[in-house]
Order: structure tokens, then C-alpha cells, then sequence
């Protein structure tokens, strides 16, 4: 539905346009400046607090009343003691904006405006210049209605191409026959109002401040139907975002997790959250440098320096549907290869192929679950990529025979830095690829140099074909020596130890625009390439935070040509889409309780932007942990969707194998619990791969309609029945965690816990992680071993968690685990479980070979109310066993997976 209007009635407020002036340059044109016009006083008084939108952003001084005041704006200090804001800072920086838009401030006016057969399409004017440089001062307005959950709108330059994000996106080529929203279009100024048509929520209202579009400066606001706001990674913080003005950066960057830093990745997706538990995203299609500001009143504020407006509006409306609609956008996460779901262990500084041959033998002798061995940069000669030392790695290929012949896989870190100062001839990487000219360029055409672990490195340019095949090609010729099974693409942000290159940065507002975004260290080049750099499809200015996404792809698509099989790539630096070639991990944290904690708000933020195959470095990569921590973090990693063990250089050993009996056995039994719960991760991922679902899931996603849930990042579930309530805190014994209103179950007991909604007190000796099944669910696990290759062949045993009326369902996708697109040429089984009224059925809806090996062993169901008389497996008598928690367990089943089976009982 579409409406067109002057004012939107619940527009805050009506902005006028200030008036203008002429001036005629020094070649006789006139332009049009900015008149300005001290706002009243009393005008500006009466704009709440919380909606006062920043007019002065770039500064990080004190913004004074002149500097304020000559760009029209309101300027009115605040006392930190204001009872609006608990932060503010004297500039209004980090607090209530000191100084910010009146109403009236100059923006775009809607003069036009048709439908076209996707929706509608505009003209925007301005009259006036503003304060920025290069203002556009004509723009096109699209809107699509693609599909009924779906809204894109586009605001381009007419006369000028603009940078766009090189992602596929879907083209739609019909309009939505019944949308679940309506657009309405405010003319004067020009904003845009999205609504959910079944309650009216606002979702999007961008005439609460004025339009921005400069060639370096691009600007709108909108507010928000709630403070419940997720996602807009990546950033270290809780899992719901702070409104209290908050502005969050993004611009790839290599820098520890700290909070208010701009990360490895940028991600410019949002869920949000509105009364009565309906769910929206929001997704900037948009890669250049950006502040996004979050303000109580609430609402955001997004600041982009390049590109074009490009903008979807999901309508879910529950959580899980917003993440599924956000997916079919930027693609669904690849299946990974089986063995990425085991274990994983990597230290920097092994020293040798020796020492980490030793580890993997002592992981063995322990029986302590083992998928995969790394290796950091120190197993390269001189760290230089595509190498290993021979003097102390020279065994690699040998202990890389080992793990195999073991059922076990390698997996090597590999930088983007290419060293550059090795004698000619010498290392065939940088020759070559000077020769195919697939390195980064400076501004005057010549190979950018910087600094990284081997000293004076070029930069591929992953944005061009020719280095992808160069990549493939330096890949195969080392596969050839050392057959390793992954890739770990680290330093991709790119990072560099110089700011900008060897020769610095020229002088230019590309170098330092108009307007910079909070980026640590305050320059675009900072630990990084200049922004004037030359790739072949854009200036670095434009594609940086996009170096490790492209990194991504062409290392997956060379792995998969070598190997034939699923590609396993984990990468630090992200960007939407990267869940189709990568996994992720959290980055260099360290070994602190809050680092512990801080895990949980990251694998489910990732997980909500499509890169499910996430995890932190158990036990922390930086300081030594303390060996009741890394139990705990043994046990939460257990359940990251990527569980890897990794520490740094100089450290103690942290390893199962390192720490004493009793803490060996309790990680020994946490990585068992997740080899054994196998089944189901790997029919999660198969979800998430085909239906754009999460993993690693926040409670709200299952429980919308319960306000409590919404905050919630220290318990987080598997799938919609799987709840997962660690210890995160030192020395206690026990652990808090909520209870949605239903009945759960005690995992590994069977006892029941009804809730009303409580936060319950459980026990957790060190030992133990707690576990919970929702009513309702059936889940297949299976008897663990040592690696997945053995694990996934062994037995199943069937878990019903019984509801109130006796009835659950589950399913299981299964397939030989590495073969490409299994699920799209019809090479694998699904089966779905069914309990109603004191039956269970298996259906078999496709067969595979792969299942006809597995066996179903036993079943129990949770919440059998009575006693049985009997129990019947396909019709026929079976033994059985029933205690007082009301579980029934039937052993000994010998059923065959590939085939339809029913367990009853009376």
C-alpha cells in the first residue's frame, strides 16, 4: 500500500527549509550556499532531549556555540547530570548532542513522483547547499515493492555512478501482490514512513531528521518502534544493543575485541524487536566507512561516506523469518564439510611439526575428541605464505599423513601479505603475481607496499579474477607437498603494521574526507592500506572492509577445485554474504571471564548475520587461563557452532591435555556431550543452509512474545529446543538461567521442570554444563568417539521431550558429509520423528545410501506420565524400562535408519 502526503501525521515535528542565497565563483557560475538562520531559542527548547539529532558528529573536541550556531543548528549544553542521559560529554559526543537540528533545517523535497512496475519512483531536490562538500543536489528515488515481506529502496545520483557493493542481490521483477506493509511519502521535506500493515508500528520514519547526500557524506535517521535493537556487527558489546548514545563503527579493522571499537567486520543489518513480539530487519547495502548512532528516543542514525542509499525493510514477522528473509538477499550459508563440526586445536608457537604432533598423539592417548590440528604463522619460513620451514617443520607433511590415516584433518593460517623483498626468482608468489599484476597498486599505479609478518608485503587485489587463479595456483602447488584440508585467512582486514604503506598516503579528501567515522586511530589508513589504493574494481576507499569477503571466496572456490569437496575456510575479517564461503571466529581475545561471557552476544549476533559457523578462541588466545576457566570455556565451546582451542604465542600450553585429571576429564566429557549431539548440529547447519535459519540461537527467536527473553546472552539454545545455561562467572557451583513459560527437561536425567517464566538456580559442579530440552522436540544423538569420521557411523539414540499432550516432533538430514550440493542433487536422506498419542513414527521422506549404515539403538521420551503395560516396535513386543521421572527407554532396537518404524506403548 502507498500513500503520499506533506506531513506525516506522526511526524515529531514539521521541518521548513532555511532560505539560500547566490554566489558567483571566481568562473562566473552561481552556486547556492547555505543561508544560515540562528534557530529561536524556545523553538530549540522544546525538542526532547532524546530526540535531538546530532549536527555536529565530526567533532571529537568541544563543540562550541559559534561553530554550532553557523550551521544552523540548535546549540543548548547539557549537565552530565541531566536526567535524560547518564553520559554526556562536553561536546555532547558520547552523550545528548549539544548541538543538533531545529526544526526547519534544510532538506530534500519530493517534486515527483510514478509508479513503475515494481512500485514507485521519485525525484528529490534540494535548494540549498549544506556544510558538506560536493552535495548531490538532484536524486533518484526507487522503491520496490519485491516481494510481501520484502521493501528495497534505492536513492542514486541521476547523473552520476556511484560505487555499489558488488554482492548479488535477488532482481525482482514483479511487485508484491499483498504486502504486509504500506509506504507513505511525505513531499515537503521528503521522508519515507514504512508500517506493518496488521498493527500499524512505524518501522521506519526518516522525516525525524533531514536527508544528507554529499558525495562524501551521506546521512538519514529513522526512528525506531522499540529499544530492542540486535545485529550491526561487528562489535564487541551484549547481544541487545545499548540506545543510550551509542554509535557503533564500522571499517574493517585488526584490533583485540574491545568494546566501542570498530572490528574485523562490518555488518549493516539490524534485527529489532516491536511490541507484541513482531520482528523487523533493516539492511544498508553499503560498504564504505560508517557511523551508526543510536539514540533513546528511540531511534539511529546511519553515516556513510560513499556509495549510494540502498536499503531493505524485512517484515519477518517473528525473528527467525527476518534472518531467513535477510538471507535470500546476501545468499544462505554454505553446508560445512562434516569434520568441521569436531574439534579443533591450534596454539601460535608449537615451534615445531614435532610439538604439534605430539599434542595430537597426546589428544589421542587421553580418548579426548580430536577433528582437527592447526598450525599459526610459525610453521612458514620466515612467514612467508606458502612455505614451511624446513628446519623445524620439516616432518609437516608427514604428521599431515598421520592425521589422516587417523581420520583427521590440517588446517594452516595463511596471510594476505605477500613478502615483497626475497631475491628475484626466489619466491615464485610475488614474482608471479608481479608478472599477472595481481597486487594492490598506490595511487600512482605502482605496487603498494607495507609492513606484516614478513616484513614488506604486497597486497593481492581478491577483487579481480586474475587473483583468484593466482591464489588457486600457489594453493595447488603447495597442496601438492603439504595436503592440507582447510584454511585459516587471517590479517585480512587487510592489516598493515604501517598506516598506509611505505611511502605514506597522498594528500587527499579520500585520505581524509569531510567526515570521518569513529575508527580507531582516526584515519581510514590506519594499520591499514591508504584509502587511495588501487584494486581493479573500485579505490580501497571504497572496498576495504570487502578485502576479506573477497579473500573468502576465492580461497573456498580453490580449495573446492583441489579438493572436489566442501571447502573449509574460517576467516577474521566478514562482510554480508561471507556465511556462503566462510566460518568466523571472534578474534584475538583473551583469557578473562568477560571474554568468556562477551562469546555468547558473539555467536549469536553472527548467527543472526547468516555466518552461523562461528566460536571464540576457547580458554582465550591472549594471557594464560586459569584451569577452572577453561573448563567453563571448554564446556560453553562445547556448544559454539566452531569449536576451536587456540592460544598465543609465549603462553602456557591450554590444550585438555595440559591440566589435571580432573579438569582433562570434565573437557574430555564436554567434547564427548558434543560429538554424541552430532546428529542434530549437522541437521541445524542443513537448515540453516537451506532455510536461512540460525544455529546458535537467542531465546527471543523461539519466545517473541516474552519481553524477558530479550535480553538474554548468557544461555542461548540449539535449534528451537536445545538449551544451553554455562557458567560464566568464577568459583560458584551453581548457575542462573531463565525458563521460558512451558516445560522443559533435565537433558541428561530426564526430570522435568515446569516454568512459569522463572529464572531458575541450577547445579553445576565443575563437571557439568547444564542442558535443558524444550517440550516438544525429539532429538537424534549418537555415541561419540574420538573423531566424527568414527562417530557419525555409530548408533542412534532418539530423545522425545514429551509436551503436556504427549506429542513432539524432530528430523535428521544426513548425507556422506563432504560432497558438494548434496541437498540440491537429491544425494541424501531426511527423516522425520513424530510422537502423538503414545506413538512414535519415523518417516523416512528421502533415503540415501549413507543412512543405511546407521542403526537406531534406543530410544527414550521424557514425560511419560504412566507406567506402560507394554511397548510395541513395529508391532512387536519389546523390553523396556520406566523410572520414576517419568521416562521410558526401549534399548536394544536394532532398527535401520533408512527405513519407516513406529515405537508405541499401552
Amino acid at each position: 500500500m502507498f500513500w503520499l502526503h506533506n506531513v506525516p501525521s506522526d511526524q515529531p515535528h514539521k521541518p521548513p527549509t532555511p532560505s539560500s542565497t547566490n554566489r558567483t565563483d571566481a568562473q562566473g557560475s552561481k552556486e547556492q550556499i547555505l543561508s544560515v538562520t540562528v534557530p529561536n531559542p524556545q523553538a530549540c527548547a522544546v525538542i526532547a532531549e532524546s530526540w535531538r539529532f546530532d549536527c555536529y558528529p565530526e567533532s571529537r573536541a568541544v563543540v562550541t556555540r559559534e561553530m554550532c550556531e553557523a550551521r544552523g543548528c540548535c546549540f543548548i549544553p547539557v549537565s552530565s547530570s541531566s536526567t535524560s542521559s547518564s553520559s554526556s560529554s562536553p561536546s555532547g559526543r558520547h552523550g545528548i548532542p549539544w548541538c543538533f537540528y531545529p526544526e526547519g533545517f534544510g532538506s530534500y523535497s519530493l517534486v515527483s513522483v510514478n509508479d513503475t512496475a515494481l512500485g514507485e519512483e521519485g525525484r528529490l531536490v534540494r535548494d540549498t547547499k549544506t556544510y558538506y562538500p560536493g552535495d548531490i543536489m538532484t536524486l533518484h528515488l526507487e522503491i520496490r515493492h519485491e516481494t510481501n515481506t520484502r521493501l528495497r529502496v534505492r536513492i542514486t545520483d541521476p547523473s552520476n555512478s556511484r560505487f555499489e557493493v558488488p554482492i548479488t542481490v535477488p532482481n525482482a521483477t514483479t511487485k508484491a501482490d499483498s504486502p504486509t506493509y504500506s509506504v507513505e511519502l511525505s513531499k515537503e521535506p521528503f521522508g519515507l514512513i514504512v508500517k506493518r500493515l496488521s498493527t500499524g508500528t512505524v518501522l521506519l520514519n526518516t522525516t525525524v531528521a533531514p536527508l544528507f547526500y554529499a558525495d562524501q557524506f551521506l546521512q538519514f535517521s529513522s526512528s525506531l518502534p522499540s529499544r530492542f535493537i540486535y545485529g550491526l556487527g561487528e562489535h564487541r558489546s551484549t547481544f541487545l544493543h545499548n540506545i543510550q548514545w551509542t554509535t557503533l563503527t564500522m571499517w574493517a579493522r585488526d584490533v583485540p575485541p574491545v568494546e566501542m571499537t570498530n572490528l574485523y567486520g562490518a555488518h549493516p543489518f539490524y534485527l529489532a524487536m516491536e511490541e507484541g513480539g513482531d520482528a523487523h530487519g533493516f539492511f544498508l547495502l553499503n560498504s564504505n566507512a560508517m557511523d551508526v548512532a543510536l539514540q533513546p528516543a528511540p531511534a539511529l542514525t546511519w553515516r556513510t561516506i560513499g556509495g549510494i542509499l540502498d536499503f531493505y525493510v524485512f517484515l519477518g514477522p517473528d525473528p527467525s523469518s527476518v534472518v531467513s528473509q535477510y538471507l535470500e538477499v546476501i545468499g544462505s550459508p554454505a553446508m560445512p564439510v562434516y569434520w568441521a563440526l569436531g574439534y579443533h586445536l591450534c596454539r601460535w608457537g608449537y615451534d615445531s611439526s614435532n610439538a604439534t604432533w605430539d599434542v595430537v598423539k597426546s589428544m589421542r592417548n587421553y580418548g579426548i575428541p580430536q577433528d582437527v590440528q592447526w598450525n599459526d604463522i610459525d610453521y612458514m619460513q620466515r612467514f612467508m605464505d606458502f612455505t614451511y620451514d624446513p628446519s623445524r617443520f620439516s616432518t609437516l607433511p608427514e604428521l599431515v599423513k598421520d592425521l589422516h590415516f587417523h581420520g583427521q584433518r590440517y588446517v594452516m593460517i595463511l596471510d594476505p601479505g605477500i613478502s615483497s623483498t626475497e631475491p628475484a626468482g626466489s619466491y615464485s608468489p610475488y614474482d608471479e603475481g608481479l608478472k599477472r599484476g595481481v597486487f594492490i597498486n598506490d595511487s600512482d599505479g605502482n605496487t603498494l607496499i607495507g609492513k606484516v609478518w614478513p616484513g614488506l608485503t604486497a597486497y593481492p587485489d581478491f577483487s579481480s579474477d586474475v587473483t583468484h587463479e593466482w591464489w588457486y595456483d600457489n594453493l595447488k602447488r603447495f597442496h601438492e607437498k603439504v595436503p592440507f584440508d582447510g584454511l585459516w585467512i587471517d590479517m585480512n582486514e587487510p592489516s598493515n603494521f604501517l598506516d598506509g604503506s611505505t611511502n605514506g598516503c597522498p594528500s587527499s579528501s579520500l585520505e581524509d574526507p569531510p567526515y570521518t567515522p569513529g575508527i580507531l586511530g582516526g584515519l581510514l589508513r590506519s594499520k591499514t592500506l591508504c584509502a587511495t589504493a588501487q584494486q581493479k574494481i573500485s579505490v580501497h576507499y571504497n572496498v576495504h572492509s570487502l578485502y576479506g569477503l573477497m579473500e573468502a571466496k576465492a580461497s573456498a572456490s580453490a580449495l573446492q577445485r583441489i579438493a572436489g569437496k566442501r571447502p573449509f575456510v574460517i576467516s577474521r575479517s566478514s562482510f554480508p554474504s561471507q556465511g556462503m564461503y566462510s566460518g568466523h571466529w571472534l578474534g584475538d581475545n583473551r583469557s578473562q571471564w568477560k571474554d568468556l561471557y562477551a562469546s555468547i552476544a558473539g555467536i549469536m549476533t553472527f548467527n543472526l548475520l547468516g555466518i552461523p559457523l562461528v566460536g571464540a578462541d576457547i580458554c582465550g588466545f591472549g594471557e594464560e587461563p586459569q584451569e577452572e576457566m577453561c573448563v567453563r570455556w571448554t564446556q560453553l565451546g562445547a556448544f559454539y557452532p566452531f569449536t576451536r582451542n587456540h592460544n598465543g604465542i609465549d603462553m602456557k600450553p591450554q590444550d585438555p591435555t595440559a591440566f589435571s585429571p580432573l579438569a582433562r576429564t570434565a573437557m574430555r566429557q564436554a567434547l564427548l556431550l558434543r560429538y554424541s549431539l552430532f546428529p542434530i548440529l549437522y541437521t541445524l547447519f542443513h537448515h540453516a543452509h537451506v532455510q536461512g535459519h540460525t544455529v546458535a540461537r537467542p531465546l527471543m527467536f523461539e519466545f517473541p512474545g516474552d519481553v524477558k527473553t530479550y535480553g538474554i546472552d548468557r544461555q542461548f539454545l540449539w535449534g528451537k529446543g536445545l538449551l544451553v545455561t554455562p557458567v560464566v562467572d568464577p568459583g560458584v557451583d551453581y548457575v542462573v538461567g531463565y525458563f521460558p513459560a512451558g516445560l522443559w527437561y533435565d537433558y541428561y536425567t530426564g526430570d522435568s521442570v515446569p516454568s512459569k517464566g522463572e529464572v531458575l538456580r541450577l547445579q553445576a559442579p565443575l563437571d557439568k554444563i547444564n542442558l535443558h530440552l524444550r517440550e516438544g522436540v525429539i532429538i537424534p544423538t549418537q555415541r561419540p568417539n574420538i573423531t566424527l569420521w568414527v562417530s557419525s557411523g555409530q548408533p542412534l539414540h532418539l530423545v522425545s521431550a514429551l509436551s503436556e499432550d504427549g506429542s513432539a516432533s524432530g528430523d535428521l538430514f544426513w548425507d556422506d558429509g563432504e560432497s558438494i550440493d548434496t541437498y540440491e542433487t537429491n544425494q541424501y536422506a531426511y527423516i522425520v520423528f513424530d510422537v502423538t498419542q503414545n506413538v512414535m513414527t519415523s518417516q523416512v521422506l528421502r533415503s540415501h545410501l549413507e543412512a543405511t549404515y546407521i542403526t537406531v539403538e534406543s530410544a527414550s521420551f521424557y514425560g511419560v506420565k504412566a507406567e506402560p503395560d507394554r511397548v510395541l516396535v513395529n508391532s512387536q513386543d519389546a523390553a523396556f524400562t520406566y523410572r520414576a521421572n517419568q521416562v521410558l527407554t526401549v534399548s536394544d532396537l536394532g532398527l535401520n535408519l533408512s527405513q519407516n518404524f513406529t515405537i508405541s506403548w499401552m
